[in-house]
Order: structure tokens, then sequence, then C-alpha cells
């Protein structure tokens, strides 16, 4: 009996006409069968909110980038809701073996990791058991919400590189999604660093002279990190001090690591 090439399902939060997502899905084309499935427009920081309008439904769009096209399909509404609606309408009998989300514009760093719509897909998908990863490019904050001419190509590699492992890998229990974020100056033979999750927050907002009729547009995102406070084994430090790729394995257990009963005996 002939074995069947693996399925792949390539999202993002930054919406189907996204460079980013049609140079990672040509990355991964070699590696079994693509599909592309996405937000119909920008949708950065909408995290794992589940909405979209209710009329709304997938539309057809072929995305090709150099001398490969993909199949793919959008519907307005936010990355976790696309990926749900997917596997219900579009793969309700055959669920992907891996779904991948990115290449988003911009690091997902520290605390700021529950704030983004690339690794809120993910975890919709790692929701119902599927093997999840999530990739971002570091890039200046000018291009998170809008498309920039971007180099993708390492992280392309590193997103093989990871996905090939993990399509014929079972991971460990607790191991929902890889979060991969790739420094913008990285090549092939930049190192690959396995790290925790910053305790920080890497992105904050702030307004010049806030008052109550301060408008939302009027925040401005900026690094936020001290460096002096900055954890050696996590995701930030790898990024900002060593340049290297970090690796995070996040889970959808947000359960706090501490002894319930002793946290019993605190409390009651």
């Amino acid at each position: 009996m002939k074995k069947r090439n693996p399925f792949i399902l390539v999202t993002n939060d930054d919406g189907i006409d996204s460079p980013g997502i049609a140079a990672l899905a040509a990355a991964l084309y070699e590696l079994g069968e693509v599909i592309i499935v996405a937000p119909t427009k920008q949708q950065t920081a909408s995290a794992r909110s589940i909405y979209g309008k209710l009329d709304a439904a997938f539309e057809r769009k072929e995305i090709s980038y150099g001398d490969v096209t993909i199949q793919g399909y959008h519907c307005d509404c936010s990355p976790a809701q696309v990926v749900g609606h997917a596997l219900n309408v579009l793969f309700s009998e055959r669920k992907p073996d891996l779904v991948i989300s990115g290449i988003n514009y911009g690091e997902n760093l520290g605390t700021n990791v529950t704030h983004s719509g690339t690794i809120g897909a993910a975890l919709e998908s790692a929701s119902v058991e599927i093997p999840s990863i999530a990739v971002s490019l570091e890039t200046s904050i000018e291009n998170h919400r809008k498309y920039a001419e971007t180099d993708w190509s390492a992280a392309c590699y590193f997103a093989k590189k990871i996905a090939k492992k993990v399509l014929f890998v079972e991971l460990p229990f607790d191991v929902d999604v890889l979060k991969i974020d790739v420094p913008a100056n990285a090549t092939e033979k930049t190192e690959i660093r396995f790290t925790r999750v910053s305790r920080q927050s890497y992105f904050s907002a702030r307004v010049k002279s806030p008052s109550p009729e301060s408008e939302l547009k009027q925040s401005e995102v900026y690094i936020s990190i001290d460096r002096n406070k900055l954890e050696p084994d996590s995701d930030a430090y790898a990024i900002l001090v060593d340049k290297a790729v970090s690796v995070s394995p996040i889970s959808i257990d947000l359960t706090s690591r501490v002894s319930l009963k002793e946290l019993q005996t605190l409390i009651i």
C-alpha cells in the first residue's frame, strides 16, 4: 500500500497576501502536500480570539512564490478562527499532520506571546492534538502591520529543518507548540537554542501625552525589555543578546507550576 505524503497546513495572522506565508509554504512544498489557510486581511495581535463576520466563508486563492504555486483559502476572521473553521469544513475527513503558522513579520517573545495571532493559530490546532509550529522573523516595528520587502531565506531554512523532524518524531508530552524566532541577521549557520519564554514583556505601548481623550492610534509600540534582568535561558536573551535562533516549547496547559496542596494550604 502506497504511503501518503504528509499533509501540512500553513497559516498566519498577517493575512493571505503576506509574502511570509507564501515563502514558508514554498519552502515546505517538497516535504508533502501543502495547503494555505489564512485570514483575509491583517490580524496582528489577535491572540487566540475567535471572531469573524457571521456570513464569512472560505474563498479560494492560489498563492505563488518563485516557481511554486500552492492552493490557498482565506476567510474574513481571526487566525484561530480560520484554523478551527478549516478543520471543520475543509479538512474534516483528514486532519493535517502538521500545522505551521508564519512566517510572521516581527518576533514573538516574552509575555507578548499571549498577544500573538501567529501563536494563537498554532494553539488552535494544538488544542485538537495536531503538532504545531509558530515561526516569526525579527523585523523593525514599522513592518509589523504592513508588508515590506524581506529576506525570508533563513527563517524558511529553520522552519523547514524543524518541520522535517516534527513530521517524523513524536514530541514529548506537554510540548504542544514549538515557537521559533529567527534573528534578522540569521544565516543557515546561526545557532539554534532551545529556550524558555521570558517573563518580561518584550513589546509595550505608550502615549506621549496621555489623557482620557487619547486615541488608540496614538499609542507607540517600543521594545521594553530590561536587559539587566533578562533571563539567560530565555527567548528574548537568545534573540537580543546572542543573535541565536530561539525555539521555545509551549504548552496549552496554563496551570501554574506550583504544588496545588501547598497553594491550598496557603489560601484555604
